[in-house]
């Protein structure tokens, strides 16, 4: 694997799972509607401007435009959108990142019938190893004696299903359409524009547009907009096209680990022993399934 390929991965990591540190952040200042549609707007004004003075704005089709819409109302929307609600439900963290954990197990078993692509025996194992590791790592921290409404245990199942088909969706477009093949920025403007205009009506009908302007919650919105919902999603679209649909899936056993240790250093949660073993047994399996 190329050092810059390595490097795109640290970063891709370290931004994605920052996004969970400032979601915490941020929800007590407005509902998890209103968050996604505000970072979302923002980054398609920033991506407008962008594409108009670099003449790139256009119209590329209703086919093109439409797919990488779904696309984005799957990977941004709806991930984020069921994984604040369980959050905002009281759901403990813990069972919210084990059960977005699945995500690479669900994009392993059905990326042989999307993309065509084989998952080899020694990228199984791999899957397998991390997802011991996320269990691991999550089951020590889990209260189970804190009960939340069911709707809220079940609605982060619906990350996993949005993320796999999107990931399934992107990889397969690049594999079939490399001629077509639009530039990254192009990518995320009409991916962005479409989370925004899903998320309009629910952030202003149930939450009524509410947000406490203060200063801590500005800063969060400004790392949530530049950071993670443009550097986070750029890195793993770029990883998409170099790696297959597996291998980038499997990145996401780091997340409960890297947010874990993300919280220790901006809340001062406790890092278990748990915690160490876990993240080393997750990062044995990553490597099984990069080889």
């Amino acid at each position: 694997m190329k050092n810059s390929t390595i490097w795109l991965i640290v970063v891709f990591v370290l931004l994605w799972n920052s996004g969970f540190i400032g979601a915490e952040y941020g929800l007590p200042y407005t509902g998890p509607f209103t968050l996604i549609f505000l970072r979302y707007f923002a980054v398609t004004v920033i991506l407008f401007f962008f594409l108009f003075t670099k003449k790139k704005l256009k119209w590329v089709g209703l086919k093109t435009a439409s797919q990488h819409m779904l696309i984005g109302f799957l990977a941004h929307g709806v991930w984020l959108t069921c994984a604040l609600l369980a959050l905002d439900q009281n759901v403990p963290a813990g069972i919210v990142a084990l059960l977005v954990a699945l995500q690479p197990m669900a994009t392993g078993a059905l990326s042989g019938y999307v993309t065509k692509e084989k998952i080899s025996l020694h990228q199984w194992l791999g899957l397998i190893i991390g997802f011991v590791g996320v269990v691991l790592t999550v089951a020590f921290r889990i209260d189970f004696n804190q009960s939340s409404s069911i709707f809220g245990y079940l609605i982060p199942l619906g990350s996993v299903i949005a993320i796999t088909i999107a990931t399934l969706m992107q990889r397969k477009m690049e594999l079939e359409n490399k001629k077509e093949k639009l530039p990254l920025d192009q990518v995320l403007f009409y991916q962005s524009f479409a989370t925004m205009l899903v998320l309009f009506l629910p952030a202003l009908y149930i939450e009524d547009f509410s947000v406490e302007w203060l200063p801590n919650f500005t800063l969060v919105m400004i790392w949530l907009i530049l950071a993670v919902s443009i550097g986070a999603y750029v890195a793993m679209w770029l990883l998409i096209e170099r790696l297959d649909a597996t291998r980038v899936a499997s990145l996401f056993y780091l997340g409960p680990p890297v947010t874990m240790f993300m919280a220790w250093l901006a809340f001062g949660d406790t890092i278990m022993l748990t915690d160490i073993i876990g993240i080393s047994i997750v990062i044995v399996g990553i490597l099984f399934t990069q080889n």
